[in-house]
Order: C-alpha cells, then structure tokens, then sequence
C-alpha cells in the first residue's frame, strides 16, 4: 500500500479538502455484495467514499454462498484507523480530509483530520491482489 504524507499528496497534483462524515454503511442490499459506503459532505461538494466487494452472500442465501475478504475486513480497520475511532459506527460526523484531483476524480484517499495519517483504498486493494 502507497504511505502517503500530505507534503507527498500535494507534490503529486492532489487537493486536500476538509470534510464531515455524514453517515456509514455496510450493506449486502445490492448484487449480492457486501459493500461500505462512507458518505463524505465537504465544502460545496459531497460524494461516496467505498463501494468495494467486501464479501458476497445475501439475505436469506445458503451457507456456501456467503464468503468474506481478510482484505475487505482489514481496509474497514484502517479507515477507522485514520478517522480515530474503535467503533465502526463512531465515524458518522467525524471530520476528515480527503485527498482528490479535482471536481471529476474520486475520492480515493483520506487522511485524519490532525495528523499526517492517510489511506489509499485504491493501492490497497492492487498490493492485496498481487499477492
């Protein structure tokens, strides 16, 4: 996984904003999937931070067809870890950054709001396949 500090970030082309979480959510609602979504509400700006496969199974499926991710588990503990809770559910109006590239990119690295700590979802998950 690429570390990041916010000095490196802005070296490469990205704009650190502020933001609020304005709610999480693990769902398996959708195609099957085990999802999470972080709703970010920044300043002009709002979008969904997530959306990766977790892990599959669906209300009311048969055992064999439920199955989880060491990745997908790992990925939620660092986001808490950046945000600075223990609580998964502790993250709703917490005050985050986010790192993007502008208006028509993702969202795909946030950082702690005090400290130089960042997660980059993206190169995450590339380092956890390529094993």
């Amino acid at each position: 996984m690429k570390e990041w500090t916010e000095s490196e970030l802005k070296q490469a082309g990205y704009e650190i904003s502020n933001c609020k979480i304005s709610s999480v959510d693990l769902s398996m609602a959708d195609h099957g999937v085990l999802t999470l979504s972080i709703v970010l509400d920044g300043n002009g700006w709002g979008c969904v931070y997530g959306g990766y496969v977790l892990g599959h199974g669906y209300l009311g499926a048969e055992s064999e067809y439920f199955s989880g991710s060491a990745a997908g588990i790992e990925s939620i503990m660092r986001i808490m870890d950046v945000v600075g809770v223990e609580r998964f559910n502790s993250m709703n109006n917490k005050i985050i950054r986010a790192a993007t590239k502008g208006w028509e990119s993702s969202v795909k690295i946030i950082g702690n709001a005090l400290k130089d700590n960042w997660f980059d979802v993206d190169s995450f998950f590339a380092d956890k396949k390529s094993k």
